[in-house]
């Protein structure tokens, strides 16, 4: 600060401007500048929710949301529901109890195509289809709204394997 007044002094010497006024010790202390808070951010957007419906191997429909961006995984862990097994290594594609069948139209539109990682995964799948895919690895979009998917009646945990 010293060396501000310094300076100000030596460019402007004996000049009556305002700035130079904030720079001398007397009015240091009281002046208090309009403090605007350029990193505050705007509040999130609130992400859609969208209805899936788990049907379970005896036919009870678990139908439940989950929010855009989710995995199928994190909607069932987030909601607590009783799929026995389900998500056994937590979404790191190391086993297969995520696995869920969808139908063919709702395969068809999922946004992505399964990695071969997942590929791999699914082939030690219990009760595997051309539509089987890894919950882990789907992830919800507004246009998955009224998704269903079937849980195979078993699992398989690969990583026994």
């Amino acid at each position: 600060m010293a060396a501000a007044i310094i300076l100000l002094r030596h460019v402007l010497p004996r000049t009556k401007c305002i700035a130079t006024a904030y720079f001398q010790p007397q009015y240091l202390r009281s002046y208090s500048p309009v403090r605007r808070n350029f990193m505050q951010t705007s509040p999130a957007p609130k992400k859609a929710r969208v209805t899936v419906t788990f049907i379970r191997h005896d036919g009870k429909r678990l139908q439940i949301q989950g929010k855009e961006g989710d995995s199928l995984l994190d909607v069932v862990v987030n909601n607590d529901l009783d799929l026995e097994g389900f998500g056994a290594c937590e979404g790191t594609l190391a086993c297969s109890t995520c696995h869920l069948i969808f139908k063919k139209e709702d395969y068809d539109r999922l946004p992505d195509r399964p990695s071969d990682e997942e590929l791999d995964m699914l082939d030690l799948a219990y009760g595997l289809s051309d539509t089987s895919r890894l919950g882990c690895q789907v992830v919800l979009t507004k246009d998955m709204e009224g998704l269903e998917v079937q849980v195979p009646s078993g699992t398989s945990d690969a990583r026994g394997s």
